[in-house]
C-alpha cells in the first residue's frame, strides 16, 4: 500500500487543484485533514472515491454530510469539539490570572458570545468580543486588546484561528498578552496557555476510520464521530515572562507543560 501527500502550506486557494490531483491518481480512499476548506475541496473534487475528513468546523453546519448518524455519500469523519468547551476555557484563564475582571474573546461570530456568557456572569467577569474575518486583522485584534486592557484573552475555536495558531501564539507573546488558544501549536508558538480537543485522538479515528474504509465498509454507513478527548497545555516560560504563578493544582491538571 502507498501513501500520497498533498500539501498547501496554508495556502487554500491551492487545495481544490490537489485534491484534483489525487482523484487523477485513482487513491482508493481520500483523507482530507486539519481544515473544513481542505473537505470541501476533496468533496467537490470526487462523488465516488471514499472521504475521511478531519474538520475544524461543524460537518453538518458547512455542508459536507447531511446527518452526523447517517452521513451517506461517500464522506465520514470526526470533529472537533466546539464552543461547547468555551466555558471551560474561560474557566481555566480565570484560575491562572484571578485578579483579571475581564477578558476579551477573539471570536468568528455570535454563537461563540451566546455559549460563554452565563458563565462569565458565574465569574463575576466581563466580557468584551472582538473579531477577525482574516489573518490580515489579528495585529489590529492585539491592539485592541491592550487598548481595553483587559485581564486575559480567549481565542475561540475557528479553522482560521486554529489554521494559524503559531501566529496568534507569537502575537500573543509580542504584546504580552495572557491568551488561551484551542490547539498545543498555540502554547508552543509562545501562548499562555491552550485547550482543546486532542488532535492525536482525532488522526487516530481518522486512521481507523480509513482501514475500516479500505477493508470494505462505506463511508456513508460510518457515523461521523464527535471528538470527546480534551489536552491542557500549559507554557511556563510563557507565564514567568507575564509574571504569573501558575498554581499548582492548575499545573498538576495539565497534559503538558512546556518549560
Amino acid at each position: 500500500m502507498a501513501l500520497v501527500f498533498q500539501w498547501a502550506g496554508g495556502n487554500y486557494e491551492l487545495l481544490p487543484t490537489l485534491a484534483d490531483e489525487l482523484v487523477r491518481q485513482r487513491v482508493s480512499v481520500l483523507v482530507a485533514g486539519g481544515s473544513t476548506p481542505a473537505a470541501r475541496a476533496a468533496k467537490a473534487a470526487t462523488t465516488t472515491i471514499p472521504i475521511v475528513f478531519f474538520t475544524g468546523g461543524d460537518p453538518v453546519g458547512v455542508g459536507l454530510v447531511d446527518s452526523l448518524a447517517r452521513p451517506g455519500g461517500n464522506l465520514t469523519g470526526v470533529a472537533p469539539l466546539g464552543t461547547e468547551i468555551l466555558p471551560k476555557r474561560l474557566e481555566l484563564l480565570h484560575e491562572m490570572v484571578p485578579a483579571a475582571s475581564s477578558v476579551a474573546i477573539l471570536a468568528s461570530s455570535a454563537t461563540e458570545k451566546k455559549s460563554i456568557q452565563d458563565s462569565a456572569r458565574a465569574l463575576g467577569l466581563e466580557l468584551d468580543f472582538l473579531y477577525a474575518a482574516s489573518e490580515r486583522e489579528f495585529a489590529n485584534v492585539f491592539l485592541k486588546v491592550l487598548e481595553l486592557r483587559v485581564g486575559g484573552l480567549i481565542i475561540a475555536p475557528n479553522p482560521l484561528f486554529a489554521g494559524r495558531a503559531q501566529q496568534l501564539g507569537e502575537l500573543s507573546v509580542r504584546h504580552r498578552v495572557p491568551a488561551s488558544g484551542t490547539t498545543r501549536e498555540f502554547a508552543a508558538a509562545g501562548g499562555l496557555m491552550s485547550y482543546g480537543t486532542s488532535l492525536t485522538d482525532m488522526f487516530r479515528v481518522v486512521g481507523v476510520y480509513a482501514g475500516r474504509i479500505l477493508s470494505g465498509e462505506k463511508p456513508g454507513d460510518l457515523p461521523v464521530q464527535q471528538a470527546t478527548k480534551v489536552e491542557l497545555t500549559i507554557n511556563l516560560k510563557t507565564a514567568k515572562a507575564l509574571g504569573i504563578t501558575v498554581p499548582l493544582t492548575l499545573r498538576g491538571r495539565a497534559d503538558e507543560v512546556i518549560e
